[in-house]
């Protein structure tokens, strides 16, 4: 008796994947990359910047470089500062330079993509003057 209900089943089972084949519903989402291959295009927008585990945070927002393709340029703020940068990303690594007079590079910041957050979280140091080191993470 079980031979009528399978047979059905396999029908609606085939009309179900042919709707979805039709409707464009059989594409995966996107895997999730490697931090080597995040491009620099992943990082326009805004981020939220956390300086040695405590302490305000920051905002960093980043978009294109006019000047410079593959670049990035943005402005690093917390209240009333507001700080020019300059960034760059290749093979996971992230080099973002901070300045206070828009002439001068007051910081530098070395780090990489944290490897599994799909070039979400960024980590590393920040190197300010005399040569003080301050840990950086970079989120959503």
């Amino acid at each position: 008796m079980s031979a009528p209900h399978s047979g059905f089943r396999m029908v609606c089972l085939g009309t179900l994947v042919a709707l979805l084949a039709l409707s464009g519903c059989t594409t995966l989402p996107p895997a999730c990359p490697a931090p080597a291959d995040v491009k620099p295009e992943q990082l326009h927008g805004v981020w939220t910047v956390q300086l040695d585990g405590s302490g305000p945070t920051w905002t960093l927002q980043l978009g294109p470089h006019p000047e410079h393709q593959g670049s990035l340029r943005g402005e690093l703020t917390q209240g009333t500062l507001r700080y020019p940068v300059v960034a760059d990303l290749e093979g996971g690594e992230f080099t973002l330079e901070e300045s206070h007079d828009g002439a001068r590079i007051a910081a530098t910041w070395l780090g990489t993509v944290l490897a599994g957050s799909c070039g979400r979280v960024l980590q590393g140091q920040r190197i300010g003057p005399q040569e003080r080191r301050q840990a950086f993470l970079i989120r959503p």
